[in-house]
């Protein structure tokens, strides 16, 4: 796909930017797969086009929750269209879930690894562990109430530390890195302007229509997960739940004490579990859409993490 074929850039002016998107309709479920199938079937640019620019305002939303990395928000928009319009180019519509949830990761992998870029992280931000520091040490610093300015206490860089698997060196490096104030959501547009930034973050608050279809979906995501698992036997729900949809995932080595297995058995087991899942899942949406369930408005139900 094109980038040039997306023809609004925010580098044109980040205000400009914001408001133009607001003109592209979102699309109807039904709209969005039509559409997906003629750019996958054939390459219909036009197709394409209307997909990428009916979520231009989603990788804005995303990308004003990056805004505090001392990077110009028009940049980490630009990045976030990257990933967008590599989601819409691989997008595949026959597995039953909305562009919006599979566009979410490609939108913010894109706009992370330019922050990371960006950057000088040559001795931070080499290993896993590390950029999950840098990503998510507002988010950890925000659930201790550690929202002061300057140098966390040594009771409260433990307790980081421990949280996301990083030294105690490091969480202080890194704080003291990202210690830059974020950009105000009061400051004005411009000089001549009495309007704020903050009147610009996109779909800050969602019509009634919007929450009640995000309710249904979220409902329908979890009708399909739970009839997926029926697919799985005991041990393989288990060791599924354990390493996938638990917030902190337990080990292998965990797991193989516990059913007295080896490692790699327990790695193969999760792999297999996930791919039965996975077909169950997609064949449940198939059937679904087909036949008109509620289920047929589900987003992606192969979201889980892919550790």
């Amino acid at each position: 796909m094109a980038a040039g074929y997306l023809m609004l850039s925010p580098e044109g002016g980040l205000h400009r930017y914001l408001s133009e998107i607001r003109n592209f309709p979102m699309l109807e479920q039904g709209e969005e797969y039509m559409l997906a199938k003629r750019w996958r079937e054939h390459e219909d640019s036009d197709a394409a086009h209307r997909l990428v620019t009916s979520h231009l305002r989603l990788v804005a939303k995303i990308a004003m929750g990056y805004r505090g990395y001392g990077l110009p928000l028009a940049e980490i928009v630009s990045e976030g269209n990257v990933g967008l319009m590599q989601a819409v180019k691989r997008f595949d519509p026959e597995r039953g879930f909305r562009l919006a949830t599979y566009a979410m990761w490609w939108i913010k992998a894109s706009i992370q690894e330019y922050i990371l870029r960006s950057w000088s992280l040559v001795k931070i931000g080499t290993t896993a562990a590390q950029k999950k520091l840098f990503f998510n040490l507002r988010k950890a610093k925000g659930q201790i109430k550690a929202i002061e300015d300057g140098d966390l206490r040594p009771e409260q860089v433990k307790q980081i530390a421990t949280k996301l698997g990083v030294t105690e060196d490091e969480v202080i490096s890194m704080n003291r890195r990202l210690a830059a104030p974020d950009h105000s959501l009061n400051a004005p547009l411009r000089a001549d302007s009495e309007g704020e930034w903050q009147d610009w973050l996109v779909d800050d608050s969602p019509n009634q229509e919007t929450l009640l279809a995000e309710s249904e979906e979220k409902g329908d995501r979890s009708e399909l997960l739970a009839e997926g698992m029926k697919v799985l036997n005991e041990r393989e729900r288990h060791i599924l739940t354990a390493r996938r949809l638990k917030e902190e995932p337990a080990t292998l080595e965990d797991l193989s004490k516990e059913f007295d297995i080896s490692r790699e058995r327990v790695r193969q087991i999760e792999v297999r579990a996930f791919e039965k899942l996975q077909r169950a899942i997609r064949e449940a949406a198939k059937a679904s859409r087909t036949g008109g369930g509620p289920a047929a408005k589900a987003k992606e139900p192969a979201a889980l993490p892919a550790r």
